[in-house]
């Protein structure tokens, strides 16, 4: 495929701004200029002005020189202009410097206005320094000022929004894929664009594209794995039985049994992974009671609490009792079977592992703690990742699915899990569910 020509956003920046710049300077000079050619114009266009030049004429060829100036002084002081008629023979027909200098200062609060008022006369006019209707240059330094501010900033702004706007949406993207939704891409609109920006979302959706594939093919994997593995190992224990049913080493044996039911184990609680992780929150849903729930799951786990040496303590608040929700009450016990087998596990002998159930709203809390040595803050936001333990050595019990598959049904029944170090000092492990109807 033929490439795209880029155009960086390094230039498109530089550029952008450039042009903001020197269409504020052309803007605001231009604006500055009609502004004092306005000003002046509207002196020469003042009415009687021309009267007062013809006025001063004739007082002045009289013979009365003086006459003329005092004349033209007093009706400018009543219209607040400065006045000054010349002949345009003196000086050869040039104005006097200190007129020109006026005129030439772009700047100058009285700039001149020339009115040709014939017979070879010129009126020269001005504001005076606080004159009625004259426009102060610290006006025009304002206007010059603000027009660039507004023009600068909207240069800015819109750089800010087209390179953020992108990145933004790159970053929801990212996030909602961590969450699992890994049908998402970012947009065509920011893919085609021809710069960094595009390339990068290009890029972004060829690494997402690839890492969602490796995903899904470690899942299937994993999954015709379990399953394949699943009539071999029924074999294998029936083979097992029958050996030691004929009078083979009843400790070989026994072994090789166990053995065989860790796999099995194993291999029941990926499937159980991938079946709850495919069928997200399409599951069947009725009533449910969690307070039987978890009764029957510390009955169940009575046996190896007690080899365990561990004692369960169950509290269930007044509100807590009657609750129900709304899900697949097998699944609801495999998930708290799951997390309490974990506490179990990590709690020494003599300790307890305390169960706490409470309604709060339109929320059931569920939370289980251990008296266990815990687990390091920073290990915490992983604990609910598939094969994931906490406890490294080799000899650690488990393959760090329980809790997997517990996030993954518990939010298969629009609830939340998290794990926080616990009170006693061990982990807390918490279960929120929403509530379906209360008795």
């Amino acid at each position: 495929m033929k490439g795209r020509t880029i155009f960086p956003l390094f230039w498109r920046i530089f550029l952008s701004i450039w042009l903001a710049m020197a269409v504020t300077v052309v803007v605001s000079n231009l604006a500055t200029r009609m502004l004092l050619d306005r000003e002046r114009e509207a002196i020469e266009r003042q009415a009687g002005l021309r009267d007062l030049a013809e006025e001063a004429i004739r007082i002045r060829e009289s013979g009365d020189r003086g006459g003329a100036w005092r004349f033209l002084r007093s009706e400018g002081e009543r219209i607040d202009l400065h006045l000054i008629l010349i002949e345009q023979d003196d000086n050869g027909g040039r104005l006097p410097s200190f007129i020109r200098d006026r005129m030439k200062s772009g700047w100058y609060p009285q700039k001149p206005a020339v009115l040709d008022v014939g017979g070879g006369y010129r009126l020269v006019a001005w504001p005076r320094m606080h004159g009625a209707g004259w426009l102060d240059p610290k006006f025009f330094r304002a206007i010059e000022l603000g027009l660039a501010f507004v023009m600068i900033s909207l240069a800015c702004w819109w750089i800010a929004r087209r390179v953020s706007r992108p990145l933004l949406h790159m970053e929801t993207t990212a996030q909602a894929i961590a969450r699992g939704n890994n049908s998402l891409r970012v947009g065509d609109t920011i893919t085609k664009r021809r710069d960094e920006v595009g390339q990068l979302a290009t890029a972004f959706n060829a690494m997402t594209e690839q890492l969602c594939s490796l995903l899904e093919r470690q899942k299937h994997l994993l999954r015709d794995i379990s399953h394949d593995l699943r009539t071999p190992l029924t074999r294998q224990r029936i083979a097992i039985e029958l050996a030691s049913e004929s009078g083979a080493d009843e400790e070989l044996m026994a072994s090789i049994l166990r053995q065989n039911e860790r796999l099995e184990a194993m291999t029941g609680q990926i499937l159980t992974l991938y079946r709850v992780s495919e069928s997200g929150g399409d599951i069947e849903r009725e009533s449910v009671l969690p307070v039987n729930v978890i009764n029957r799951v510390l009955q169940d786990a009575a046996d190896y609490a007690e080899h365990q040496g561990v004692d369960c303590k169950l509290v269930v608040s007044p509100a807590g009792e009657s609750v129900t929700v709304l899900g697949d009450e097998g699944l609801l016990q495999r998930a708290l079977d799951n997390v309490l087998q974990n506490a179990l596990d990590h709690t020494p002998p003599g300790r307890y592992v305390h169960i706490d159930v409470t309604a709060s709203g339109e929320w059931l809390e569920l939370a289980i703690e251990d008296e266990g040595p815990g687990v390091p803050a920073e290990l915490l936001p992983h604990l609910f990742e598939p094969f994931f333990r906490a406890d490294k050595s080799r000899g650690g019990k488990g393959w760090g699915l329980g809790l997997a598959i517990a996030r993954d049904i518990v939010a298969a029944h629009d609830g939340e899990i998290s794990a926080a170090p616990g009170a006693r000092g061990g982990l807390r492990v918490q279960v929120r569910l929403p509530v379906f109807a209360t008795g």
